[in-house]
């Protein structure tokens, strides 16, 4: 008898477990969200080279906007951060098979990257703004006609000069006859220049990278407003472990980092303006 009430206690206790383990209690183990709480650390990918949103500094670590944003969303996870540097392209392909958690890296929200990459909502905006090199003498939008412009690969900015299916929904188109030519990440158009080459004459990417280069003597000059703004978001892998409750927890990190000002310091800090409105809100 005694065998049979500790047998039945046994049953009722593993019964309760399960029910809390699949009411959604506590996050599971096979969530993106559970992985990163169990193991204490989320990895970040970064580009060490888009100041003033991510760059290396000479001692090795990193500074920017997105950094100080992904760690302060680390912060709140109550988890360390740690950096990988992948490509771009390889970033907005997902699958990223576990090699990093999130992406922090002002990406703007697609219809085609949502097919593989979860989202939160917008942390910023940024407007589009195109350059031109000093070399080419080029001051007006009517200028980079039938020239060549640079952009990032597999960014938006290269979408939209070329028409691909990832470019922004925007009326703006660019400049007549104009064609494309990328690098690995857009400050290396800017670099380009100032290494000598000269075979493309314009360059395309966000207000804030062109108006660093600027800041830092690089060798151009803005051309025209800007062209369109996109909202950019924090973005998961769908090809992982489910995404579902890291975008959730996410999404309330980034409204309470709103509501106590730390997101619109953060911008003041690296774009001397608050970049985290929505554009006409």
């Amino acid at each position: 008898m005694q065998t049979k009430r500790r047998f039945a206690a046994l049953v009722t206790v593993f019964g309760l477990a399960l029910a809390a383990c699949s009411s959604g209690a506590s996050p599971t183990p096979a969530s993106l969200l559970g992985n990163v709480l169990a193991k204490g650390t989320i990895v970040m990918s970064t580009d060490p080279q888009y100041p003033p949103q991510s760059s290396l500094k000479s001692d090795g670590t990193y500074e920017g906007f997105d950094i100080d944003v992904g760690s302060e969303i680390a912060k709140r996870l109550g988890v360390k951060i740690t950096f990988q540097t992948p490509d771009w392209n390889l970033i907005t392909a997902g699958s990223w098979a576990g090699r990093w958690d999130f992406s922090v890296g002002s990406m703007t929200i697609t219809p085609q990257r949502e097919k593989v990459l979860a989202f939160s909502k917008p942390y910023y905006y940024t407007p589009a703004q195109i350059a031109a090199s000093t070399a080419s003498g080029i001051t007006t939008l009517d200028g980079l006609a039938g020239k060549v412009i640079c952009a990032g690969e597999a960014t938006t900015y290269y979408d939209w000069l070329t028409g691909a299916p990832g470019r922004p929904s925007v009326t703006a188109t660019p400049p007549a006859g104009s064609t494309a030519t990328t690098l690995s990440t857009d400050r290396l158009c800017a670099e380009a220049w100032k290494a000598g080459r000269k075979d493309f004459q314009g360059w395309l990417s966000s207000s804030t990278t062109v108006e660093q280069a600027i800041k830092d003597g690089l060798p151009l000059v803005k051309v025209g407003g800007p062209v369109y703004n996109e909202p950019l978001g924090v973005a998961f892998d769908k090809g992982g472990p489910d995404p579902t409750g890291m975008v959730a927890k996410v999404n309330e990190i980034l409204d309470a980092m709103r509501a106590d000002g730390t997101l619109k310091g953060f911008s003041m800090k690296w774009f001397s303006s608050d970049m985290t409105v929505a554009p006409g809100a």
